[in-house]
């Protein structure tokens, strides 16, 4: 039977269908037309606050791709449209980059002390009391252990330094185990530097 408009033109069954299959299909610029009173009303309302809220929810998701995710501005949050599950929903997307944005921060304090010529700095494998799994464990592992042999190499460069240039104990080299690729060329450099001051002498 085709659903009839009730007396007081409110909505049809049809047009709230029609209303709910575009909110289905994403479409959240839709409205319960209000123009009944009493029940029918309350529903209207209750519809399309429902349909508002996710229209908010999906305004402010795409508001925080643009500043966090594409601006790079870390401290932003998504604000709840609603309460209850719309806050709680709210909430985990708000955890979830707070949970992305402290590694990389780690990573750029790690670094930034690096560039300051401070190596005694390394990424926390703890955040707010929990310990860092899966990639975040293996991005903090690698970070750490390019700043310990940056530390190695430092520090043996300098004693050779200071022991062939400064003290005069001739035949001085640096040994900095376990380091491959640039860091092996640039040990064997520095060794061949103080084997020829050693065989100049």
């Amino acid at each position: 039977m085709k659903a009839r408009t009730r007396a007081g033109g409110g909505f049809t069954l049809r047009h709230l269908l029609g209303v709910l299959e575009s909110v289905e299909q994403g479409d959240f610029s839709v409205r319960v037309a209000v123009k009944a009173a009493g029940v029918e009303r309350r529903v209207a309302e209750a519809m399309n606050q429902i349909i508002q809220r996710n229209q908010d929810m999906a305004t402010e998701l795409k508001r925080l791709s643009e500043v966090v995710g594409r601006e790079g501005r870390l401290s932003h949050r998504a604000s709840a449209p609603g309460p209850g599950e719309w806050e709680e929903s709210i909430d985990a997307v708000n955890a979830l980059i707070a949970n992305l944005i402290q590694p990389t921060k780690e990573v750029a304090r790690v670094i930034g002390a690096v560039a300051g010529g401070d190596l005694s700095q390394t990424m926390a494998l703890e955040i707010d009391g929990r310990p860092l799994t899966g990639e975040y464990l293996q991005m903090a592992d690698t970070v750490n252990t390019m700043v310990a042999q940056l530390n190695a190499f430092a520090s043996e460069v300098t004693r050779v330094a200071r022991e062939v240039g400064t003290e005069g104990k001739l035949g001085g080299q640096a040994a900095v185990a376990g380091v491959s690729g640039t860091w092996k060329d640039l040990t064997e450099n520095v060794n061949f530097m103080a084997s020829n001051l050693t065989n100049q002498v």
